[in-house]
């Protein structure tokens, strides 16, 4: 199982980025998808996730107005678009994939990409 992340880089204050997770290996629409992301010193936080089938999606309450999550089971992509984004989006983010459990939970996760750095400064 591989997941390449990718799309991450430095950004001005109220820029967007637009991250890609490129899966193979797994049966991806199978699986939950999820974005967590981690500055220096903090744990892995939630940022956003997408359910199998229905493709329900979760949010942090703090980003759910400028980050989207979308699946792509055809390609078997994961996106998380990022609008107007700010310095404290400064983060490795992480793209994960879930076969059960909450999808809040760190442990609920199979697999993980490698992360991809995201910097906001000016």
């Amino acid at each position: 199982v591989q997941l390449q992340a990718s799309g991450g880089g430095l950004a001005q204050p109220g820029n967007s980025l637009r991250l890609s997770c490129a899966a193979s290996g797994l049966s991806f629409r199978d699986y939950s998808w999820a974005w967590y992301r981690q500055s220096p010193g903090k744990e892995r936080e939630f940022v956003a996730a997408v359910e199998p089938y229905n493709s329900r999606t979760w949010y942090s309450d703090s980003l759910k107005d400028r980050f989207t999550i979308a699946r792509d089971d055809a390609s078997g992509t994961l996106y998380l678009q990022m609008n107007d984004l700010k310095p404290r989006d400064t983060a490795v983010y992480f793209c994960g994939a879930s076969y059960s459990g909450s999808l809040y939970n760190t442990d609920s996760y199979d697999y993980w990409g490698q992360g991809t750095q995201v910097t906001v400064s000016s």
